[in-house]
């Protein structure tokens, strides 16, 4: 029997043209650094949407399936591109612009991008790579900045301007019906362990996971909210915060390449948004800018953290400042959103702790599941710890196997049952609240037991004078692996090596205590701003840390 219901497809042009319609006055605002920000309402930035679509196809020849680049900051023309171009039948590719030229070589060839939009500040990053982008046939040029390294580009592209080329032409679109299940977006993983792999989202997932963003569980952000967007667009779709917006209304605040501490500070005070979301390194220059030099940033209900691990502590700084945290987790292949850490109904703040440090709840477009060393079903029992596998409407079944190539479904990754292998090992308490102890790649094995590193950091990151730790298992003759503690310490902070093992030794077990230590200036980030502890493993192989044993 069948359902009596029309199939409309779940597109992200239904998402552009509702926000258009319905939440026509709703407004982005890109920082410019100037007194006045620019300010666009949605009705206006779907129009130039639309001019952007008829400019790539009639003028740069873009066809249904051709990838289109992006190598942008977070601003409003970004955010046109992203729907102009799946809208029109293309395939968005945002590229991050903090990944090694070598990668992006690499994923711009694997992608076989036949265009580039790219904001002209970053022109110095992309120039040096166009003798090696052959697939390259136009070069769009956004935004303020020196144009003058196209001049003597090693590249048969022909460069245009942004505003020339939409300029004059018409501010509708003649959409096509597109399949809900064909190419929208790509983005490619950070590639930390070999070539990175890409993930290729369709309209479906992307309009199902703007739903999903947009729930009560979730952001639950409305047309009344503003959220600024420091999250990167080129990282996983900002978290799927540029279509969410569209979707409910929302107000958009966008950073542009204004990502340090003070402007980010005086963007809150000025412009007043509600929710921002960002990686954990974000709020912690944030929170030591604010410290130097208070800020009014009581406008912001609430903020959401991703990426990494939130240290305790930093969620306790922010609650004093009225700014409620809220965990989630997710990944490149999972849209992002996997979980959402809200405490359940009817607690009391003591009460909601356990909860608001955990990873979240599953929402109900996500199953997830723990696996143990043999392969065995854990249960949701809080304290089976496994590696987590996930699977849903939004989350990844292959990656991308390149122009014309099938998709590669590689076992260390996916199950032969289909559901994607996280990497990342945790439990899950009998109502479903997941809690990450740390990567498998970075759980340190001592002596037939498990530490995990995120625990040693978090609670090393609750000193007063300690800004930052990492902590990496090094060899061990006696027992295999061992913690080693690298730590930035606060700026005038003396605390030494002995008074931090004796702060951990409050919160974990003896034998868990580090015996290595070292002091470094900051801890490595990769593109996306997490912790880069495969750097600080190789600094430690290679004897550049000056290491004090206790």
């Amino acid at each position: 029997m069948l359902s009596t219901m029309q199939d409309a497809p779940l597109t992200v042009t239904r998402i552009l043209q509702h926000g258009m319609r319905i939440h026509a006055t709703s407004r982005i605002t890109t920082w410019t650094g100037e007194p006045e920000p620019q300010r666009r309402s949605f009705r206006e930035a779907g129009e130039r949407a639309s001019r952007l679509a008829h400019a790539l196809r009639d003028e740069l020849g873009i066809d249904t399936g051709d990838r289109v680049a992006t190598l942008m900051w977070n601003n409003a023309e970004h955010l046109e591109a992203y729907f102009a171009i799946p809208s029109m039948g293309a395939v968005l590719h945002t590229l991050n612009l903090r990944l090694p030229p070598e990668q992006l070589v690499w994923i711009v060839n694997h992608a076989a991008d036949r265009a580039v939009v790219v904001n002209a500040s970053v022109l110095p990053l992309l120039v040096p790579l166009l003798p090696h982008l052959p697939t390259i046939e136009h070069i769009v040029v956004s935004g303020p900045g020196d144009r003058s390294a196209l001049a003597g580009a090693d590249t048969a592209a022909r460069v245009h301007e942004y505003e020339e080329l939409i300029a004059g032409r018409p501010a509708s679109y003649d959409w096509p019906e597109l399949d809900e299940r064909s190419a929208a977006a790509m983005c490619y993983t950070s590639g930390t362990t070999g070539d990175p792999r890409g993930v290729v989202y369709s309209h479906r997932s992307i309009y199902l996971h703007s739903m999903q963003v947009n729930m009560s569980e979730s952001m639950g952000l409305t047309d009344k909210d503003t959220t600024l967007v420091v999250v990167p667009q080129f990282h996983v779709n900002a978290w799927g915060l540029p279509h969410a917006t569209f979707m409910t209304g929302i107000n958009v605040l966008m950073p542009d390449r204004f990502l340090q501490p003070a402007p980010l500070a005086e963007m809150i005070e000025r412009e007043k948004p509600t929710h921002a979301a960002a990686v954990p390194t974000i709020w912690q220059g944030l929170l030591a800018e604010v410290t130097a030099n208070p800020r009014d940033l009581s406008s912001m209900r609430h903020v959401t953290i991703g990426g990494s691990a939130c240290p305790p502590a930093l969620m306790k700084a922010y609650d004093k400042l009225g700014v409620r945290v809220c965990h989630a987790w997710g990944m490149t292949e999972t849209s992002p959103l996997g979980t959402m850490a809200h405490a359940p109904a009817g607690l009391s703040a003591d009460q909601e702790w356990p909860y608001r440090v955990t990873q979240g709840r599953f929402p109900a477009g996500v199953e997830g599941r723990l696996v143990g060393p043999e392969g065995e079903f854990l249960p949701w029992d809080g304290e089976s710890a496994g590696e987590l596998e996930v699977r849903g409407p939004w989350i990844a079944s292959a990656y991308y196997g390149g122009a014309g190539g099938e998709p590669i479904r590689p076992a260390d990754k996916f199950s032969e049952d289909g559901w994607l292998k996280t990497g990342d090992v945790g439990v899950i308490s009998p109502d479903g609240f997941l809690t990450l102890t740390d990567r498998a790649k970075d759980v340190i094995k001592s002596g037939g037991e498990w530490i995990s590193s995120v625990e040693l950091e978090n609670a090393l990151m609750a000193h007063p004078e300690v800004a930052e730790a990492a902590v990496v298992a090094v060899p061990d003759e006696r027992w295999g692996e061992r913690p080693l503690a690298t730590v930035v310490l606060k700026e005038g902070a003396t605390v030494g090596y002995g008074t931090l093992k004796e702060f951990l030794g409050g919160t974990v077990a003896k034998w868990q205590l580090p015996e290595r230590w070292a002091l470094i200036p900051a801890v490595p980030k990769t593109s996306v701003g997490k912790f880069d502890k495969k750097v600080i493993r190789r600094q430690y192989a290679d004897g550049e840390l000056d290491v004090t044993e206790l």
